[in-house]
């Protein structure tokens, strides 16, 4: 046979294939490969193929089913033929192949197996030869770029494409040994532009490149993180053996572990303290440093062996030192200090370290603070202060369980941590200023603190053990025991802290304020001098309040005054003597302005239908002017004043009493009630006021109104009146009495069950006073308005 008899393989292929459906990649033309055949269709469709031409075409599957028809097939596929089918035991075939070129299904022979089609054979299109050359280095250069770092590609590989001379078959030996995805790939055989094959497996090779250059990034850290992790472990091991032959602790976990284990045996704990800590310490130690556990379980044995355990020793302390010590503190306060040695008396009788629990109560600045610092001075124990004002989270008194990150104990524990003593001075200032909230309520977190039964036992969220905190003295303060609850109040001893009258103020002045707030302003002692008009005038004119915080506020502002004048002197006149001041009444005006409280403003009940009455607030004593009218018109009762309940209940029962007096005693005719309209009024009408006290003033007031006659002059008035004309007792007497002098009041109507409070009032507040105790309301009316 000659040479041109030869007939082009190409030439000899089929018009129409029997297809296997291939499920992993697509095989591209020029390929030498074996494939695996296991459904026994496509068994029996290859062995009849074997046996007539032994063509086959090979599509891959789009739409992934069991049993594939051609609708489920890609339309481009290869052809190849079979060059050897052996047997396998399990019935399947082992088929190799050489695949020849790309082909295009036209139109469907048999839909499902076999499947068959009519194919029609693509022919590559050949594109503008220098960009294909280029195209064709571009590929081998950069897929030997792969190869090289790539230890899958095998030798064998190379040659291949370096040996293969179509560029066509190039692209496609690329595209068939390139880790793509399969429809990438599908994508590639569908391409018969050979330029445009080459670009896009050239994109793909490109991506690889990008993925192996991050997988060699990742690796390389990878590498140098393992080899630093070894370097640190052999060292730390190289370390452990040091410090074993040193006889020191090998590691960071076993000096810890050492630490707190000698700690814990020190403070030889017993039954459920010995069980849980030993348990907490047993599993410290089988831990690993880097847990979070970890830390959490060392923090907690920290507190645990942070806490004072260990009992108080005995006290000793000295009465008669003690009792100067609050002397020399505070001025005044008599009571107060008479009552807090009695407490000392008895602990150092009893030899009882066991705490009490004592609640100052007392308008601001008065010093209940101070007070406390004082009894911690005298009994030579550490002092440790919280405010609960606005506090709404229980677990700031008892703590957060550990299940919560971030938790810690309560203030109580804390305070204890903080003292390292089991018996110190506890003040929990505010106490009548907690709030509740979803997260609990204080006050009643604070009823197993201060309960002498409950506390020996005192059981924190955060450590939950049972501690002893019956040791501590718990000093409470308080504005008010209006807003403690009733259970709180119980478990304390109750002391209240009455206002200062201006005598006290002038010796607590000069005492205290004023050396404390020249020293804090920079003035030395010797500069400033104050008459004791002056300081009066400062009480009297500009801090009338019970305490004193006002009064130090207002020689503060002086001195800032006198403060800017020295420097000034000083910048101006430099060598010549130091400047002094001498603080008058007149000087006072000068650095504060003119009062805010003038003297000779009085208030006056001198018309009818006004009376003075006496109130008690949080700054201290009052004076209340009611005032009364009737207009004619529809029958009705106005209030006005800002008046809370309790007081509109009682100007109600001083309406309903002043009207049957009126009725009955005076000759009133029902007809004036039904024809006026009565206004009753308490200036100023901004400020809240509120209480019983003031109910035989409104009494009188309307009285002096409905009979048309001026009361008493020079006279004040308090007591709570009851609907049949009792008048029962008052509170605050001794800051009524002050605040009637300071109004020049001469005569002062009380209930007769407070004559036991003017024992307590000092002598030079109830001078140039008269006191009237009455019992029944037509006692004081016969004072008020005498027939």
């Amino acid at each position: 046979m000659n040479e041109q008899s030869v007939v082009p393989i190409e030439q000899m292929l089929p018009p129409k294939l029997p297809l296997v459906a291939l499920s992993g990649r697509p095989i591209f033309p020029g390929i030498f490969t074996p494939i695996m055949v296991g459904n026994p269709s496509d068994v029996r469709m290859i062995d009849e193929t074997v046996s007539g031409d032994g063509y086959i075409g090979l599509v891959l599957i789009e739409h992934d089913t069991e049993v594939p028809d051609i609708n489920d097939l890609y339309s481009v596929g290869t052809v190849a033929k079979i060059v050897k089918k052996i047997n396998l035991p399990d019935g399947g075939l082992n088929v190799f192949i050489s695949t020849i070129k790309r082909f295009k299904i036209k139109k469907t022979i048999n839909p499902v197996n076999p499947i068959i089609a009519a194919v029609s054979y693509i022919e590559d299109e050949e594109d503008n030869t220098s960009e294909v050359k280029a195209l064709t280095r571009a590929l081998i250069s950069e897929m030997k770029q792969i190869s090289e770092n790539n230890p899958l590609f095998s030798e064998e590989m190379r040659l291949n494409m370096v040996n293969i001379d179509h560029p066509g078959k190039i692209a496609d030996f690329i595209a068939s040994i390139l880790n793509i995805d399969k429809n990438e790939q599908q994508r590639v055989l569908e391409v018969f532009n050979i330029r445009k094959r080459m670009e896009q497996v050239l994109v793909y090779i490109k991506k690889e490149q990008e993925l192996l250059r991050i997988q060699k990034r990742i690796q390389r850290e990878i590498n140098e993180k393992i080899e630093k992790s070894q370097r640190e472990y052999f060292l730390k091991e190289e370390l452990k053996v040091i410090k074993t032959e040193l006889g020191q602790a090998a590691d960071a976990k076993g000096s810890e572990y050492k630490r707190i284990k000698e700690k814990i045996d020190a403070f030889k704990f017993e039954g459920e303290i010995k069980e849980t800590v030993d348990q907490e310490l047993e599993k410290f130690s089988l831990m690993e440093p880097n847990s979070a556990e970890f830390i959490v379980t060392r923090n907690y044995l920290d507190w645990i062996v942070a806490m004072p355990w260990l009992d108080p020793i005995p006290e000793n302390f000295d009465l008669s030192k003690a009792a100067s010590i609050l002397e020399g503190d505070h001025y005044g306060l008599k009571d107060v200090k008479t009552r807090i040695v009695e407490y000392l008396a008895v602990r150092k009788l009893r030899q009882d370290n066991k705490g009490s629990i004592i609640c100052l109560v007392g308008p601001p600045g008065v010093g209940k603070t101070s007070v406390g610092r004082s009894i911690s001075h005298a009994l030579g124990k550490q002092f440790f202060r919280f405010s609960v004002g606005g506090m709404r989270d229980e677990a700031e008194i008892k703590g957060h369980r550990r299940t919560y990150i971030g938790a810690m104990p309560g203030k109580i524990i804390q305070g204890l941590k903080i003292c390292k003593a089991k018996d110190p001075v506890f003040m929990i200032d505010e106490i009548d200023k907690m709030g509740s909230s979803f997260q609990g309520d204080p006050s009643s977190a604070l009823l197993e603190v201060l309960d002498p039964e409950q506390n020996i036992s005192f059981r924190d969220h955060y450590l939950d053990l049972p501690f002893d905190i019956s040791h501590i003295f718990f000093i409470v303060t308080a504005n008010t025991l209006d807003t403690i609850p009733a259970p709180l109040i119980d478990r304390m001893e109750v002391i209240e802290l009455p206002g200062y009258i201006d005598t006290e103020k002038l010796e607590i002045a000069k005492h205290y304020l004023l050396p404390k707030s020249l020293e804090k302003n920079g003035i030395k002692k010797n500069q400033v001098k104050y008459t004791k008009e002056s300081l009066l005038h400062i009480a009297n004119g500009y801090a009338r309040e019970a305490g004193v915080r006002n009064f130090e506020k207002n020689l503060d502002k002086i001195h800032r005054k006198i403060a800017k004048k020295i420097v000034e002197a000083e910048e101006n006149a430099e060598g010549k003597e130091e400047p002094h001041f001498s603080i008058d009444k007149k000087a006072v005006e000068e650095y504060l302005g003119k009062p805010i409280f003038p003297e000779g403003v009085y208030k006056k009940a001198d018309r009818p239908g006004t009376s003075i009455g006496l109130a008690w607030t949080n700054m201290g004593g009052d004076t209340l002017i009611i005032e009364a009218i009737s207009t004619p018109g529809k029958s009705g009762f106005t209030l006005t004043g800002k008046m809370g309940d309790v007081m509109k209940e009682s100007a109600a029962i001083a309406m309903t009493y002043a009207r049957k007096l009126g009725l009955e005693k005076y000759g009133i005719k029902t007809e004036w009630f039904e024809n006026n309209h009565i206004h009753l009024h308490i200036p100023e009408g901004a400020t809240p006021k509120d209480g019983p006290s003031a109910g035989i003033t409104m009494a009188i007031a309307l009285l002096s109104m409905m009979r048309n006659k001026v009361i008493t002059p020079y006279l004040a008035m308090t007591g709570e009146l009851s609907l049949t004309g009792n008048v029962l007792p008052i509170g605050g007497l001794k800051e009524k009495t002050v605040a009637a002098q300071r109004n020049r009041a001469r005569h002062i109507i009380i209930p007769k069950q407070n004559l036991r409070d003017l024992d307590d009032i000092p002598e030079l507040v109830k001078k140039g006073i008269e006191f009237h105790p009455v019992e029944r309301f037509e006692e004081a009316l016969r004072l008020a308005l005498p027939d």
